[in-house]
């Protein structure tokens, strides 16, 4: 019987990304609630994640456009190398309010990424200079693909998602294709978003998780589909789900998730959902610095069609902070 998963897995850390690497640890990284590192950790299992050792591998400039506002960093293996995506704002956003955010790589050819040197590889660029924010990659038939949200001056929004082929993991090859803007109710509450890609193979299709509307009680997931065999660079390969795939469930004192990853059990017999969710919605102080967005994680189960079915949030098994306070 594989281990129940221990929710949360890891304490104040949004947007959480999970990589299960062939040397038997899972690693983590996810938004630090001070906005100014970017950390990892590891453990051979999820629920001790929790309490691995945590270091911090790279900090945010002392100005310039990496010194302000880290977000959503995620860790990939390319060409036998470690990649961190990640998203960086200047600090001259801080005077006019607005989110400036551009899309950034690290890379470390250490067989351990919590050791050796991160090196930065630079800003991935797209055709528009415009906010742009959680960039993931994929392979998929030999290529290497990127899907990542950014907003569109001439389209009502905030984010869209779109997806390109690379050349090296830090530079996109083909024009950006849209594949998904906010538009139908669950995508627009507080704010039009459609960001936070996460991509899953499975059962000959392609699917794209995606997080819209405000990251409070109405944030959620979306679900795109494609089947393998299909262009994923021809916006009409791919299938939207019409009403969200995972949200809030307050029977369970779960609100606001998204943002996820997918990996897998130990044995890779069962995939796993990783997602960040608060259980209270009673916020104090600025929504943005509030921390207890905690990450977590559960079991997706498969449908006749070959689809996933998420479910609902669990609830906590674990003690979780309930104050504005950052947890050192």
């Amino acid at each position: 019987m594989a281990e129940e998963i221990l929710n949360p897995i890891v304490l104040q850390r949004a947007d959480p990304f999970v990589y299960k690497h062939t040397d038997g640890f899972y690693y983590f990284t996810g938004s630090h609630p001070l906005y100014d590192r970017i950390v990892l950790r590891r453990a051979e299992t999820l629920n001790d994640l929790h309490d691995a050792t945590e270091i911090a591998v790279w900090w945010k400039h002392e100005n310039g456009p990496l010194s302000n506002l880290i977000w959503a960093p995620e860790i990939h293996r390319a060409n036998d190398k470690w990649y961190i995506y990640f998203a960086a704002a200047p600090d001259t956003n801080i005077d006019d309010n607005t989110f400036n955010h551009r899309m950034y790589v690290l890379e470390n050819a250490s067989e351990n990424p919590l050791e050796g040197t991160w090196v930065e590889k630079g800003e991935v660029k797209t055709e528009m200079s415009t906010f742009s924010l959680d960039a993931t990659t994929f392979f998929h038939k030999g290529e290497q693909y990127y899907v990542w949200a950014q907003q569109d001056l001439d389209i009502k929004g905030h984010s869209n998602l779109y997806i390109s082929k690379m050349e090296n993991p830090w530079t996109i090859s083909t024009k950006p294709v849209m594949l998904t803007k906010p538009e139908l109710p669950w995508e627009i509450k507080g704010f039009w978003v459609n960001e936070g890609p996460a991509v899953l193979i499975k059962n000959g299709k392609v699917f794209i998780t995606f997080s819209g509307s405000a990251t409070g009680v109405d944030y959620c997931m979306g679900l795109l589909t494609a089947n393998e065999d299909d262009d994923l660079l021809d916006p009409n390969s791919w299938t939207k789900s019409q009403e969200p795939v995972f949200q809030s469930c307050p029977e369970n004192g779960q609100y606001g998730p998204g943002h996820n990853c997918f990996t897998e059990s130990p044995d890779g017999k069962d995939t796993i959902l990783v997602y960040h969710a608060r259980n209270y919605t009673e916020l104090v102080g600025d929504p943005l610095y509030e921390p207890n967005r905690q990450a977590r994680a559960q079991k997706i189960e498969w449908g006749e069609q070959g689809n996933p079915i998420f479910g609902v949030p669990v609830p906590d098994k674990r003690w979780t902070p309930k104050t504005p306070e950052v947890l050192k």
